[in-house]
């Protein structure tokens, strides 16, 4: 266990890991794929529009393009992904839209999607597999079925139990895997991250950009992260005691840290 993560940070380290981003032109794909580009990697940014890559800067941050629909089948995909891809990370997400087609459209991308791109990486021979998730995911199992949190978010065509799905297969997979769970998202960076276990955040707010870095640290972090789940928030975000995880924990944001 953790073999897989070690190679690729001890890669990493020389800037050489090849790293396909999948919702790359999402709100939060489009900053890891800068945060890999800043550091070095050399970066498949996955799209499914290359207009929209162009316009949101993703082709220009990015080595090269792969055209990547969560939705097609596992084959299909993995026919896509370019040869010598050590890593994928996975920022898709459903967008909410139409009230009545929510729930098919979580289930879609968030669910089925991803675990179309966990079959896919076997397929194309991808060893690490980084997941951008949610906290609460895993809320029915911890008493958190009915805070404000798991009600509100779940509300979006049931995206938390679609997630939970996803990380499941992800688990079973045999590919060495990070599952990053942050607290609901946000533009602007306000405070320190606080890192946190699996299942003990319960509320709180991160910056997409502090997501897109944790993502990236995931990959250079070796056996350390190998197989495990992350959750993370910004410091004062928290409401009253729902932060088990993050009691006594001030944040940090030295990198070295996380």
């Amino acid at each position: 266990e953790g073999e897989e993560a070690s190679k690729a940070a001890s890669k990493a380290a020389g800037g050489a890991l090849k790293v396909l981003v999948a919702g790359a032109t999402g709100s939060t794909g489009r900053l890891v794929v800068k945060e890999l580009h800043e550091q070095g990697f050399d970066v498949v940014a996955g799209v499914r529009s290359t207009g929209k890559a162009a316009e949101t800067g993703v082709d220009t941050l990015s080595n090269s393009l792969a055209t990547i629909d969560v939705t097609n089948s596992p084959e299909d995909i993995a026919s896509a992904i370019p040869a010598g891809v050590d890593a994928i990370i996975c920022a898709t997400g459903f967008v909410p839209g139409n009230p009545f087609k929510m729930g098919s459209a979580a289930h879609a991308v968030d669910n089925i999607g991803t675990q179309n791109l966990v079959k896919a990486a076997k397929l194309a021979g991808v060893k690490r597999f980084v997941l951008v998730s949610s906290i609460l995911t895993n809320g029915r199992a911890i008493g958190q079925e009915k805070s404000p949190g798991f009600v509100i978010t779940n509300a979006f065509g049931g995206v938390l139990d679609e997630k939970l799905e996803a990380e499941q297969v992800l688990r079973a997979s045999g590919l060495d895997y990070t599952i990053v769970r942050p607290g609901g998202l946000k533009d602007e960076i306000t405070d320190k991250v606080i890192l946190a276990q699996e299942d003990t955040l319960f509320s709180g707010e991160v910056a997409r950009a502090n997501v897109a870095a944790v993502c990236v640290e995931a990959l250079k972090s070796g056996a350390s992260v190998s197989n495990k789940v992350v959750e993370l928030v910004e410091y004062g975000t928290c409401i009253n005691d729902s932060c088990p995880g993050a009691e006594g924990n001030p944040g940090s944001d030295d990198r070295s840290t996380w």
